[in-house]
């Protein structure tokens, strides 16, 4: 029990950047069982025209994740805002390719890992 538990953990830090953008910075695996906790995490009425998810410290791990990303970037468009994606995987990237209208992705500072997908098998 303590170990489900522990593992839908993802926290968050937030502060504003030099440019009074809103910075989300996730520490922890998303995943299917942490989903519902990681959409919990963000106000997106409250929030700056821009957003930042940094996921420098958390692996996103799943399918269920990409799918919660992709949901997240589309309620930030829905509120007329922008969000933009730092750290994420290639894997990720690929996915989030049909969200492209929706979010900006850095890929200058991803990291080099994989995602467990069905395109992996």
């Amino acid at each position: 029990m303590f170990a489900w538990e522990h593992a839908k953990v993802i926290e968050v830090s937030s502060s504003l950047n030099d440019r009074g953008w809103k910075v989300y910075e996730l520490k922890g695996t998303l995943f299917f069982a942490s989903v519902k906790n990681f959409n919990d995490l963000f106000k997106i009425n409250e929030d700056t025209d821009e957003v930042i998810i940094d996921f420098k410290q958390s692996k996103v791990a799943d399918h269920s994740a990409l799918m919660a990303i992709d949901s997240l970037a589309s309620k930030y468009k829905t509120a007329g805002k922008n969000l933009h994606l730092i750290h994420l995987s290639p894997d990720c990237l690929e996915v989030l390719e049909s969200a492209k209208s929706m979010v900006e992705v850095n890929v200058l500072e991803d990291p080099r890992y994989h995602v467990a997908d069905d395109k992996l098998s």
